[in-house]
């Protein structure tokens, strides 16, 4: 009688093993899996933003229910307008806006014209600037400029870092483009 007793009690606990394994292994994939859809949607409500454009600079993390927005833009309403539709999300229960308006300039406006004409306009970089969302991100802030997105290559990388530092009047240059994966 024992004996049966034991093989029950070994085979109980052997299914209550396999069945805590198999239920997180189902956890986990299901947790990511409802985390990426949300951030698929927030990054598509960034993007989709009536003046979001190639001087902005939008990016964020999702904690929980918690959206935390961040990047610099050069009209208040991309902010404002973006804290709303990423709070009219399903899921998210509140939006900590950390986005930097910059501030108004001419000769901001300037550097940012003339910093486009010398990356975009020569060599292989003016396929970055193709479609409605560019993959390179302009953003001059005092006269300071910040190279945002992603780019194919390490060459790329370089060169649209030395055509933005070659341009008259821009105080620095910081090169944050990040090389897409390859493979």
């Amino acid at each position: 009688m024992n004996r049966i007793k034991n093989k029950v009690i070994s085979i109980v606990g052997v299914l209550a093993i396999v069945a805590s394994l198999g239920f997180s292994a189902i956890a986990g994939p299901r947790d990511e899996a409802r985390v990426q859809p949300q951030s698929e949607k927030v990054r598509k409500q960034l993007v989709t933003l009536p003046y979001y454009g190639v001087f902005d600079n939008l990016a964020f993390k999702i904690d929980g229910g918690v959206v935390t927005l961040y990047g610099q833009v050069t009209r208040p309403t991309t902010s404002k307008d973006a804290q709303r539709r990423v709070a009219k999300l399903p899921g998210v229960s509140s939006v900590v806006n950390n986005i930097q308006v910059l501030p108004l300039s001419s000769f901001d406006d300037q550097i940012r014209v003339r910093t486009y004409r010398a990356v975009f306009g020569r060599g292989s970089l003016y396929r970055y600037a193709l479609g409605t969302n560019p993959s390179i991100h302009i953003v001059v802030n005092r006269g300071n400029v910040t190279l945002e997105g992603i780019v194919s290559n390490r060459a790329d990388s370089q060169m649209a870092y030395i055509m933005a530092n070659g341009v008259p009047g821009v105080f620095s240059v910081t090169n944050n483009l990040r090389v897409q994966r390859e493979g």
